[in-house]
């Protein structure tokens, strides 16, 4: 068979190399910094110019933290604290029952603790009182003498419950990320990057990103050094990782000494679960996978406050014994999220809505808290924007979520008339409506999708950062590699093209129904690698009889009994 080409081929999922870097300007930068040339490409692509930056880029650093008191309303806030400590004052610290606002809720409510006693914490129940500020929550606060709430993941669209805690002689700091509305709400202080008016240099700070900066600038005000604060940043990572924010600029640096955290130090509640865990060095995939699923279970399926409680928690055997328990509830959310996933697949079926741009469903007995999991699956099955709904209460609460490159936040903004309210980012979101109008809604916002999505959108993508000669993969490319992470949005796992690929003949299929592919692959004149490719068992027939083929891969380390070696993580093949 002729040579497989890249160019010649077509498949469902979309292949776009990168535009590659000016040839000059790769060989001088890897001449500066003594680097294969597609690592200087790899640099080069993410805005890294120079000696200078590479050594930013490779060691991130707290001294490159911006001032937090460039942040809007810090200096309220800081100050509303403070009067608050000095007169004696009860602080109630309130989040979201995610992962990022019970990390924010713990690392604010263990800072202010180590300073001041009278701290106490307050997560929503999912169910009884839904997403953000509760009124319920409030009236907590009112009923327990407390006269401040500091709002983390949420508070940014709060008006009517900001105004009912003034009437009550409560007043609230707001520490969001979410996009401000029009109005906003009459907050001591609100800290929120995103807000147009707020001229802190960096936007992407997750809940407990924003959390972390208040802290800091706590500290400032008592000559702490920010190193002081290392020991919170597990949870700013972990926060990070599980809210799919950018791993650029700031929260690079926050994510890096974070990862160092939970890999050398990690406060006990991580450790609990971690210990589950074989392995000796953990990533922010790892993170995401192993441990954000578990702090987002107890919200899901009993309650919020059960992981602030583990995260809080400082004896390591009683860390143990609340990850058990957080860990039966992850167990049966997975069992819970594949049942409800493969109702909403056949509902879609019997609705024969199979060609439209969009998913919108509803079912009163699905689990209002599994929703978020179940859309993010039903959209990677039809790659559409995809909103699943269910019960709540009188109304119907939904989670959305959406392909990359499309905005769904924006796409709600535009069926407002039929949503009681919502709020989120431009890939997910959460909304509640009325039943009355699930039926107009849902056309409205196949409409919407219909009229705005480019068709591109809706074809996976992958994006391939380099070609590569298999012979040019070495233990020192690939340790330099490495030293590209944290990986994540903005900054992802670098990505690579081979053509004219052969497997050695002992290719198979591997895990329940074969689904995954187990090969090991070789160019002409270069030595086999092994290679993994997850949910590819379907691509065999691609590439028996050493047939030539095309794969997009990234490069990781693969530990089996005790020895390490280099493998391929294969994305998709093509012949």
């Amino acid at each position: 068979m002729s040579r497989a080409t890249f160019d010649q081929l077509k498949h469902p999922m979309r292949w776009t190399i990168r535009p590659i870097p000016d040839k000059k300007e790769v060989d001088n930068l890897a001449a500066a910094i003594q680097v294969d040339p597609i690592i200087a490409s790899l640099l080069l692509q993410r805005g890294v110019h120079s000696y200078e930056d590479a050594k930013l880029f490779f060691r991130p650093d707290l001294s490159q933290l911006h001032d937090p008191f460039l942040m809007k309303d810090m200096k309220k806030a800081v100050h509303r604290i403070e009067k608050a400590m000095a007169t004696n004052e009860n602080i109630l610290v309130y989040g979201d029952y995610d992962v990022d606002g019970t990390s924010a809720v713990a690392l604010m409510a263990s800072y202010l603790l180590s300073h001041y006693p009278n701290v106490a914490t307050y997560i929503p129940d999912r169910y009884a009182e839904g997403y953000g500020v509760s009124f319920k929550g409030i009236d907590f606060a009112s009923d327990n003498g407390i006269s401040l709430i500091i709002a983390l993941d949420c508070g940014i669209k709060a008006i009517d419950k900001v105004h009912y805690a003034s009437q009550k002689g409560i007043d609230f700091i707001i520490c969001d990320h979410h996009r401000p509305g029009e109005l906003r709400p009459q907050a001591v202080a609100i800290l929120n990057p995103k807000q147009s008016d707020c001229s802190y240099p960096y936007k992407e700070l997750c809940g407990c990103g924003v959390g972390f900066k208040l802290i800091q600038a706590l500290g400032q005000m008592r000559e702490e050094q920010v190193e002081s604060l290392v020991s919170y940043l597990d949870l700013v990572a972990m926060a990070i990782g599980a809210d799919i924010v950018p791993i650029t600029g700031e929260n690079r640096i926050l994510c890096s000494y974070g990862m160092r955290v939970i890999n050398e130090a990690p406060r006990p509640g991580i450790q609990a679960i971690l210990n589950e865990s074989k392995r000796r060095y953990f990533n922010v995939t790892d993170v995401v996978f192993q441990v954000a699923p578990r702090i987002n279970a107890a919200g899901r399926m009993k309650h919020g406050s059960y992981a602030v409680a583990l995260l809080m928690e400082n004896d390591l055997e009683k860390a143990k014994l609340m990850a058990q328990e957080i860990d039966v509830f992850n167990t049966e959310r997975k069992d819970l999220d594949r049942s409800t996933t493969r109702e909403v697949l056949e509902l879609i079926k019997e609705l024969g809505e199979e060609d439209r741009k969009s998913t919108v469903v509803f079912n009163p007995e699905w689990h209002k808290g599994i929703l978020g999991i179940v859309a993010s699956r039903v959209m990677e099955t039809y790659y559409r924007p995809t909103i699943v709904f269910a019960k709540s209460g009188e109304k119907l609460a939904a989670s959305a979520r959406s392909v990359k490159g499309f905005d769904i936040y924006h796409a709600l903004t535009q069926c407002e008339d039929f949503i009681e309210q919502f709020g989120g980012h431009k890939y997910a979101a959460g909304l509640t409506i009325d039943p009355s109008n699930f039926k107009a809604f849902k056309e409205r916002f196949e409409q919407v999708v219909a009229d705005s999505i480019d068709p591109q959108m809706l074809i996976p993508e992958i994006r391939i950062d380099s070609r590569m000669a298999m012979e040019r993969i070495s233990p020192r490319f690939y340790r330099i590699l490495k030293q590209f992470a944290p990986f994540g949005p903005g900054n992802s796992a670098p990505c690579f093209l081979a053509e004219d690929l052969h497997d050695t003949g002992y290719a198979r299929g591997v895990g329940e129904e074969s689904r995954h592919l187990k090969l090991d692959v070789y160019q002409p004149g270069s030595a086999p690698i092994g290679a993994i490719g997850f949910n590819l068992g379907n691509k065999l027939e691609l590439i028996r009889d050493r047939q030539s083929f095309c794969a997009v891969f990234s490069i990781e380390e693969n530990e089996w009994n005790g020895k390490v070696n280099l493998q391929l993580k294969i994305k998709d093949i093509r012949n």
